[in-house]
């Protein structure tokens, strides 16, 4: 019933403001009798229509109506009307409304402007004799309850705007938070599909290249490359298909990964590379600890991607894997000799020292990469041992 009375309300503005002012009139003018007698005081009429056609301005003058109906209500009292509730009607309207909009300083300054126009007036001019201390008790309460409610029912209303604005910042945050999520995600796969993509299909044509190199001369090799060429695009086919599997299934993105490639593959790698005529050394110093999980395939593929540029962009047939075990720390160094020749530009590239310095920091790691001193190329990654 209420909420229905409610919505009424919002719809019909109008309507209802000008019911709300015709009934506090009603009340109002009733009051205008004159003290011990039951005529009533005709001008009280017109001036009961200004104090209340004066309360339409209260939203935007609120002051300035205080003042009015206070000043219509002390004449109301001096002519004998008797200073109750009803004939107080407007000025607890205005005093409402004036809570509701302005400073606490201009409340406390209109507050004691009624009282002060109102107390005393109701004091000289009291049609009932009643105690002096009743009737000023009485008015004051009058004053002061429009007063305190509209505080409370602006107390109340500034509370609903913070729950409301922490209500749209957390709805934001949320929405940030799961776009950042959603970039990281694309990211991270857009990285796996590249290691994956870039590494095998490196690999595949460094293969093809080598059995259409040695077909006429040497077919019994030709075909043992061939036989690799088949595992290593099986080998891809498998961990694309794995990798396109986080899509598929994005709440067990990562069990669909397991169990995860890791340095212990490094032979797999180094064999894998040997069928293309790429041979890797590989030299571990410091007592191998184990790494986590994530530090772990990253450290694999930063090795091999790094060794993906090689077969890709060096014309060398040697690169050297160096992995350094410190103190809470994996050193990587991935470098190739100088080349004698100038290597072809290889298509599709630009992303392999992106995605190795991405993956370096998704752990807490750094990662350099640059010509060296003597010739050839090198990269270095160092990683935490845990992450």
């Amino acid at each position: 019933m209420v909420t229905r009375l409610r919505r009424h309300v919002d719809r019909h503005p109008r309507p209802v403001e000008a019911a709300f002012l015709l009934l506090i009139y009603a009340a109002t003018s009733n009051q205008y009798r004159r003290a011990g007698d039951d005529t009533l005081w005709w001008p009280g009429f017109v001036l009961a229509a200004v104090t209340c056609t004066s309360l339409l301005a209260r939203r935007r003058r609120p002051g300035t109506v205080v003042v009015l109906t206070t000043l219509g209500t002390a004449v109301a009292g001096a002519q004998g009307s008797t200073f109750g509730p009803l004939l107080l009607l407007p000025v607890i309207v205005a005093l409402y409304e004036l809570t509701l909009q302005v400073s606490q300083q201009a409340i406390r300054i209109h507050g004691l402007l009624v009282a002060v126009i109102l107390v005393p007036t109701a004091l000289r001019w009291d049609a009932e004799d009643e105690p002096w201390a009743n009737e000023a008790v009485s008015l004051a309460f009058w004053i002061l309850l429009p007063i305190l409610h509209g505080l409370a029912v602006r107390a109340r209303r500034a509370y609903m705007d913070t729950v409301r604005t922490r209500a749209e910042d957390a709805e934001r945050t949320r929405h940030e938070e799961a776009q950042r999520r959603v970039t990281e995600e694309r990211v991270r796969i857009a990285r796996e599909l590249h290691d994956v993509v870039a590494h095998h299909m490196a690999l595949a044509n460094a293969q093809a290249s080598t059995a259409a190199h040695l077909f006429s001369t040497r077919p019994a090799q030709t075909g043992r490359i061939l036989t690799e060429l088949t595992g290593t695009t099986t080998a891809a086919l498998r961990e694309l298909e794995a990798t396109v599997g986080l899509l598929r299934q994005p709440e067990t993105a990562e069990e669909s990964l397991n169990p995860a490639p890791g340095l212990d593959r490094l032979p797999d790698l180094v064999a894998a590379f040997a069928a293309a005529a790429l041979h890797i050394t590989i030299a571990v110093e410091g007592p191998v600890k184990a790494l986590s999980a994530g530090v772990d395939l990253t450290a694999f593929r930063i090795v091999q991607e790094a060794l993906t540029n090689v077969a890709k962009h060096a014309a060398v047939n040697m690169a050297h894997v160096h992995l350094v075990h410190g103190q809470g720390q994996l050193t990587i160094t991935v470098s190739n000799d100088r080349s004698p020749i100038t290597p072809p530009q290889a298509p599709g590239g630009g992303f392999g020292l992106i995605s190795m310095r991405e993956r370096a920091q998704s752990v807490g790691g750094t990662f350099r990469a640059g010509h060296c001193p003597g010739g050839g190329f090198a990269v270095t990654a160092e990683l935490p041992i845990s992450a």
